[in-house]
C-alpha cells in the first residue's frame, strides 16, 4: 500500500470570542492513526483569552509555543499544589498523562501552543482524548446538584455555581478586571509528584536552518521510531526515502505544516533563503540517531570500502577493453 506521506495543515474544529481550536484529522491524515501520535493548534486571542480546564488522559501531550507570551497552571497526578508558569516563546512544555492544566493569554498579541503527543489509549487513535471540567460540556454539569455537594462537601447552592456558573466552552474570554494566578519564579518539584520530561515515552528536538542550510539524512538506529515534525516558522523541501529505496516524499513544506515519518523511513530537509524552523517528536525515549553524512556519518566509512574495489574492477575493464 503506497504511504501519503504529503504535509498537512490543522483543520479549524472549534472558534470562540475567546480563541480557536485546530486539529489535524486521523480521518485526513491516515498516518497518525496508524503511528498511534497526534497533533493539534490552539490559538488564544489577545489578553485576558483563557482555555478552560482540561484533564489528559493520554500517555503524553507535548505543548510547543510559538509566539507571544502566555502563563499555564497544572495540577499532575498525586501532586499537593498547582504549579503555575510563565510561557516564552520557544517553551517545550511536558503535560504527563492525568495532568489538569488551563492556558491564559496576558500578552498582547495571539498566543499561539502547538501539541504533539501519543494517542494508543486515546478513544480515538490518532487523536487526542480530553475532558474539560467546567463549562457547557464540563465533566461536573453531567453530576447532579446532590452528587457534586457531596463530592465537595459543599452546599447545594455553590455546587449549582460550580457546575452551572461557566457557559462558555473550551476557549473564553475573561471579564475585564479578572485577577488569575502569578506565575512562580521558582518552582520545587518533586520528582514523585511530577512526570518529567526525561521519563516520558517520547523525545523532542527543535530545529533551526539557517537560510539554503541542510539538516543531513539522519535516522534512529536504536528501534526505527515515528517521528512527527511540525513547521514553525519559515519554508524549506523535505526528502523522504523508504526502505526500498524509493523517494516516498519530495516537497516544499511551510509554516504551519505537520508531517509524519514512519518507522525505517530517512528524511532530510533543506532551508528556504529565509531559514525553517521545525520541532521534531520521536517516539522513543533514547533514540540512537545515525548519520549518512556529516562528522559522524555511517556512509564515509561504508562507501570508501564499496566504491575503490568498483573504481579498481572498472579501471581493469578499461585496461582490458584497451588491450583488446
Amino acid at each position: 500500500m503506497e504511504l501519503n506521506l504529503a504535509p498537512k495543515f490543522a483543520q479549524k474544529i472549534f472558534e470562540g470570542e475567546g480563541g480557536t481550536y485546530y486539529r489535524w484529522s486521523s480521518a485526513e491524515y491516515e498516518l497518525l492513526k496508524e503511528a498511534k501520535v497526534g497533533g493539534g493548534r490552539l490559538v488564544l486571542q489577545l489578553v485576558a483569552s483563557l482555555s478552560l480546564t482540561m484533564l489528559t488522559p493520554t500517555e503524553l501531550v507535548m505543548f510547543f509555543k510559538v509566539c507571544s507570551c502566555g502563563v499555564v497552571g497544572m495540577v499532575s497526578p498525586n501532586a499537593s499544589q498547582e504549579v503555575v508558569l510563565r510561557l516564552k516563546k520557544g517553551d517545550i512544555i511536558p503535560v504527563p498523562s492525568g495532568a489538569v492544566s488551563w492556558w491564559y493569554n496576558d500578552g498582547d498579541s495571539e498566543l499561539i501552543i502547538v501539541f504533539l503527543g501519543e494517542t494508543s489509549k486515546a478513544y480515538v487513535p490518532g487523536e487526542f482524548t480530553y475532558f474539560l471540567l467546567t463549562g457547557t460540556q464540563g465533566i461536573l454539569g453531567g453530576f447532579s446538584t446532590e452528587f457534586n455537594s457531596r463530592a465537595y462537601n459543599i452546599n447545594n447552592e455553590e455546587a449549582k455555581k460550580l457546575a452551572k456558573s461557566q457557559s462558555g466552552v473550551l476557549l473564553i474570554k475573561l471579564p475585564e478586571g479578572h485577577k488569575m494566578p502569578h506565575p512562580a519564579r521558582t518552582v520545587l518539584i518533586n520528582c514523585k509528584e511530577v512526570s518529567l520530561p526525561w521519563r516520558s515515552w517520547a523525545q523532542r528536538h527543535l530545529v533551526k536552518l539557517d537560510a539554503n542550510a541542510m539538516s543531513s539524512p539522519v535516522y534512529d538506529a536504536a528501534d526505527s521510531s515515528v517521528q512527527v515534525i511540525y513547521v514553525a516558522k519559515g519554508s524549506g523541501r523535505i526528502q523522504v526515502v523508504g526502505i526500498n529505496g524509493e523517494r516516498a516524499l519530495d516537497t516544499k513544506v511551510k509554516a504551519g505544516h505537520l508531517f509524519v515519518v514512519p518507522r525505517f523511513f530517512v528524511a532530510s530537509a533543506i532551508a528556504d533563503g529565509e531559514g525553517i524552523e521545525y520541532f521534531s517528536m520521536i517516539t522513543t525515549t533514547q533514540p540512537v540517531f545515525g548519520e549518512f553524512t556529516g562528522k559522524h556519518q555511517y556512509g564515509e566509512h561504508y562507501l570508501h570500502k564499496f566504491y575503490r574495489p568498483l573504481s579498481m574492477w572498472v579501471q581493469s575493464l578499461s585496461s582490458f577493453s584497451g588491450q583488446r
